[in-house]
């Protein structure tokens, strides 16, 4: 049985792709650095902050609540429908993404929660939610 003599092919490593991204690397932060010089232009001394803090925030969800008997309350204020309409229109255009918290009492009729719904849609709301609890939890 006659045995290969042929000679086995050693591995080797090729740098070429290496080298290539290490120059690109070289000219990225070459130029780079091009642009912060730019930033020391001006000798101007940043003033120092020990929070910083957002310059305004974002406003909180409204909260709509549709008692049993259909009344309407924003936060805790009673309110009508068109007065309801009319805050949530000042509030749409202060915040495009304003969010409104409908919460509607589980035995209450359902069409007050649809009349809100719809004022919503009206008015342009997107960032809408219905408020529930899971099953089980104590009613607050």
């Amino acid at each position: 049985m006659p045995l290969k003599t042929a000679d086995i092919e050693e591995p080797s490593l090729d740098l070429t792709p290496m080298i290539d991204i290490v120059f690109l690397l070289v000219i990225f932060f070459m130029v780079g650095t091009k642009f912060s010089d730019a930033e020391r232009q001006f000798q101007i001394k940043l003033p120092t902050v020990s929070d910083a803090l957002p310059l305004s925030e974002l406003p909180d969800e409204i909260i709509v609540s549709v008692a049993e008997s259909g009344e309407l309350f924003l936060g805790e204020k009673l309110i009508t429908l068109k007065d309801l309409e009319q805050e949530l229109i000042i509030a749409h255009k202060r915040y495009k993404e304003q969010a409104v918290v409908v919460r509607g009492d589980a035995q209450g009729a359902y069409q007050n929660v649809m009349n809100v719904l719809a004022i919503c849609h009206r008015i342009g709301i997107t960032n809408l939610s219905l408020a529930n609890r899971l099953a089980g939890e104590e009613k607050s």
